[in-house]
């Protein structure tokens, strides 16, 4: 065989048959997009964050306008994850688990905050609970306040965020199917049983990864919340709002402070994102490599 014949069945085995040059100057591009539009943005929050010294960037954060758009947005992440968790955790049961009439077009609803702007979003909440909305009036009437108060960025944010979880596990739930839970039922479980004992530790490590990205939208949201909130200091600004109004005033040292909490969630959210991909990678591969199991003989047959 020829050494050219030799170099393309290297190539095949390594599932690509471009010429090495080509793959380093690939991975090169790759590696310098990556630099130039998440590497050197990453570093220059923390840079001129840290501009003027240490003092500076921890006055910028105990500021009480700081304080208080750090305080709402772990609030609202506090109550919006759990019931995106929970929420996605039935959609997703009902979805993977079940036949039904109507099943597509709730797994098109789950997909629609995706392709909804955001903005239009915290307008449909205005429309409906704003002071001339739908309910406006009634709300009013009885003292209630949603729309520029913490109840609706709450709202505004359960919306945007609630996808992650379900479209997280949706795919991972059909893949796995249902033998393991219908043996359960079969040997006596209840409903809770099977889902402690068999459905939750099978999809922990993509429920993880999923509560983790609706907990970094949730902190991070901009848009909708921006509709809601009003933008009232000290009272309805999140961590997003607040670095807009600082940067807007120029205070470029204190809106990079706080942005920088943001970048910091980012970086957490990737090392939890790889671990979980590296758990549930290993604990695939220590299902595949035990053996099948043998079936249990018939009666009278000989063991």
């Amino acid at each position: 065989m020829s050494a050219a014949n030799t170099r393309t069945v290297r190539r095949a085995q390594a599932g690509t048959t471009e010429a090495r040059w080509i793959q380093w100057a690939l991975i090169g591009l790759a590696m310098v997009f990556l630099l130039l539009f998440l590497v050197l943005p990453l570093a220059a929050v923390f840079t001129e964050a840290l501009r003027k010294g240490v003092n500076a960037y921890l006055e910028g954060l105990r500021e009480p306008d700081a304080w208080s758009a750090i305080q709402l947005t772990l609030l609202t992440a506090v109550i919006a994850v759990p019931l995106n968790l929970v929420f996605g955790i039935a959609a997703a049961w009902c979805i993977a688990k079940y036949e039904f009439k109507g099943k597509a077009f709730l797994t098109t609803l789950i997909d629609l905050p995706f392709s909804i702007s955001p903005v239009v979003a915290g307008l449909m909440y205005v429309l409906v609970f704003g002071a001339n909305g739908w309910l406006g009036p009634w709300l009013a009437a009885h003292d209630i306040k949603i729309i520029f108060a913490v109840p609706g960025i709450v709202l505004a944010t359960v919306f945007v965020t609630f996808p992650f979880i379900a479209r997280e596990l949706i795919p991972l739930m059909q893949a796995q199917g249902n033998d393991e839970e219908q043996a359960a039922v079969v040997l006596g479980a209840s409903g809770w049983q099977t889902f402690w004992h068999v459905t939750l530790p099978n999809i922990k490590w993509g429920l993880l990864y999923g509560v983790i990205l609706c907990n970094a939208r949730a902190m991070g949201e901009f848009g909708a919340v921006s509709v809601v909130s009003g933008h009232i200091r000290g009272q309805t600004n999140t961590i997003p709002l607040h670095v807009e109004i600082l940067y807007n005033e120029y205070q470029s040292v204190a809106a990079f402070a706080a942005a920088s909490l943001l970048a910091l969630l980012a970086l957490v959210t990737l090392v939890i994102k790889s671990v979980a991909e590296w758990k549930s990678e290993q604990e695939m591969k220590a299902a595949a490599a035990l053996p099948p199991e043998r079936p249990a003989p018939a009666p009278g047959a000989p063991r």
